[in-house]
């Protein structure tokens, strides 16, 4: 079994997620039974929605907090129903609104408030119990009570105190007290002193053996507990960045991405590690034998696949940029808008789709409007882009840093040209400069940038794109399936 080891996930997720996914599907393929653990709470949502929805199969899916319980990863099918039978008061008035409902009990001051899984369905999520105006209980559900969560008024604020995780009958697992920052869980046979060892525990129990791999996606507050509980089981890193400081790294000493650090230092205790190009694989090795004196074991795996290159099935847009990504500061999307604004005096007929969500939608939306771009640059939202790169003719990135770039991967897969600055590690992994797009130098200036984004642009589009398009496939050929698939065949198994 591999277990591969996470914090939390969302509903917008990382790369890191998306990096998890496209290896749970290399392991279905290969045939390599594995769990994915995710340890953070999940008090606002149903964990298994947010897993479900990037792809994982409810098997694959632990829950640190559900795992020493008899409940299994599944949805919500809990109904108002359900809960109503558990009433002892019937003398209630019944209101809903949306995704919540709400019993108000004649004849004292108690009422319960139900949140749903939507506005439409009768599935129960969470239940606010307030008595007397204070908030006594949360309940959460899944096909029954998962847990509790329990409060007392403190300095005019609803205080959590104390959690209980049940099984399917009802009766008590283990519990959670809190005291603000420090937690101790309650066994019937043991009490843990902290997240850690709760951590820790977990790992113990997997009874994991010589057999068994421990990938760690994310190492924050449980690598140690990983380390210290994980042997006899081969255990590896996943890097999904860069994994150190330029500016802070010197001949004597070097700044590790404070993501990798322990696991880096831990190196002694690390099988092996996984980097998703060979450029950064190369760099690492060459550090750690200047740093540290070592030879490490590093496995050069894609973050994702191609199940296949993906050709036009009629013409592509003419003059048409894409871009894929979260709208975040760090992938500066305002850049190439700004870029595509200068480049329109040069090559008129010139568009730019944009493609994801986010937190700098706004400043994006204003840029558009200020420079009456809205006739050519637009924010497509979230979508699945499997059947949309090859209707476009060039693909553009704004980002300094790039660990892979599952996009990128993408946009060679639809045989896109790619313009995007010359920075670790992603871009030159699939851009041949001048042959299939540009590697462009990183200005200082922000302004410098948008120039030497809008010069790509106005380059590319006087090159023989089909020329461009044929090597992008060419590149793309290295990120099949069946290729990638045994790369992981020879790490894990």
């Amino acid at each position: 079994m591999i277990y591969n080891f996470n914090l939390g996930i969302g509903w917008a997720s990382s790369g890191v997620e998306y990096a998890q996914i496209y290896r749970a599907r290399m392991f279905r393929n290969i045939g390599v039974d594995a769990k994915f653990v995710f340890t953070d709470m999940f008090p606002s949502e149903n964990m298994e929605h947010m897993t479900k929805n990037i792809g994982f199969l409810d098997s694959e899916v632990i829950w640190l907090y559900t795992f020493f319980t008899d409940f299994n990863t599944a949805p919500v099918t809990y109904t108002l129903s359900d809960l109503e039978k558990t009433f002892t008061d019937l003398n209630y008035t019944k209101t809903r609104e949306g995704k919540i409902c709400r019993y108000v009990f004649g004849g004292s001051n108690n009422f319960y408030t139900a949140y749903m899984v939507n506005d439409h369905d009768d599935f129960v999520h969470r239940v606010e119990l307030v008595s007397n105006g204070c908030l006594i209980r949360k309940d959460y559900f899944t096909y029954g009570r998962v847990y509790s969560e329990y409060y007392a008024p403190l300095d005019n604020k609803a205080h959590l105190y104390h959690r209980r995780f049940f099984n399917e009958n009802g009766s008590v697992a283990y519990e959670e007290i809190i005291d603000d920052d420090r937690v101790m869980y309650k066994f019937k046979d043991k009490i843990l002193c902290s997240k850690e060892e709760f951590v820790g525990y977990m790992v113990s129990q997997l009874h994991l053996t010589k057999d068994d791999v421990v990938l760690i996606d994310r190492s924050t507050d449980i690598g140690q507990s990983i380390l210290m509980n994980c042997k006899p089981a081969r255990v590896g890193t996943v890097v999904h960045a860069d994994h150190f400081s330029e500016k802070d790294t010197n001949e004597d000493y070097i700044l590790w991405n404070n993501f990798y650090e322990y696991e880096f230092n831990m190196h002694k205790h690390i099988d092996f590690y996984i980097c998703s190009t060979q450029a950064q694989s190369d760099l690492m090795v060459q550090q750690f034998e200047k740093y540290y004196g070592v030879t490490p074991c590093i496995y050069t795996i894609p973050v994702g696949s191609l199940p296949e290159l993906k050709y036009p099935k009629e013409n592509r847009k003419p003059f048409s940029l894409i871009t894929a990504s979260r709208l975040a500061s760090e992938k500066h999307v305002d850049w190439i808008c700004k870029a595509v604004i200068q480049a329109r005096t040069e090559v008129p007929e010139l568009s730019l789709d944009i493609y994801g969500e986010g937190g700098e939608k706004s400043k994006l939306e204003t840029i558009i409007r200020e420079n009456n771009a809205s006739s050519y640059i637009h924010l497509m939202g979230q979508h699945d882009l499997s059947e949309v790169y090859q209707n476009y003719e060039a693909y553009i990135a704004g980002s300094t840093s790039e660990g892979f770039g599952l996009t990128l991967m993408e946009a060679v897969g639809g045989g896109l040209p790619i313009i995007g600055f010359d920075v670790r590690y992603g871009n030159p992994t699939f851009i041949r400069d001048g042959e299939n797009g540009y590697l462009i130098d990183l200005p200082e200036e922000d302004k410098d940038k948008i120039e030497a984004l809008r010069k790509g642009i106005v380059d590319l589009f006087k090159q023989n794109l089909e020329k461009c398009h044929s090597v992008s496939y060419l590149v793309a050929k290295d990120f099949l399936t069946s290729n990638v698939q045994e790369k992981w065949r020879e790490a894990v198994c």
